[in-house]
């Protein structure tokens, strides 16, 4: 039988960095009875992201965050939009650059990930925010 779920996920998050959310929607996937399907994954805001990432060596995620503070740094005079901060503008070009939205497969009701692969709230300001996304997930209950 086809069913659909959808849920609200909050993350308050510590500022600026990247917050494991993969239990999270794995929670959620098994409250959805979903055994065959899709999880979708929206972030509602535009200044952090949503990333499929390496989960076992922080230090991918360590190295990505020092990429976009090279590529996109704050307090930047190129700029004009800082009515929040240095980290204004510089959070929402990293949002452009990522993605607020994810499709992960579901399989034997649970994601179908890598084994090394972790879904990842990235959050791009300084301070800590309270992010909200909405998760639908579609499909069978049944194998």
């Amino acid at each position: 039988m086809h069913k659909w779920f959808q849920d609200t996920l909050e993350v308050r998050d510590h500022g600026r960095g990247t917050y494991n959310v993969t239990e999270h929607l794995g929670k959620l996937i098994g409250r959805s009875g979903v055994q065959t399907g899709l999880c979708h994954v929206f972030l509602h805001h535009t200044s952090a992201s949503l990333i499929i990432c390496e989960n076992a060596d922080p230090a991918v995620r360590t190295d990505l965050e020092a990429f976009m503070a090279r590529v996109v740094p704050d307090g930047d005079p190129l700029f004009e939009h800082t009515a929040e901060g240095p980290d204004d503008m510089p959070a929402h070009v990293r949002n452009v650059l990522t993605q607020t939205e994810l499709t992960i497969p579901i399989g034997t009701g649970q994601m179908i990930l890598g084994t090394w692969q972790g879904v990842y709230l990235w959050e791009h300001r300084s301070r800590p925010y309270t992010r909200r996304m909405t998760i639908t997930i579609q499909g069978n209950d049944q194998r």
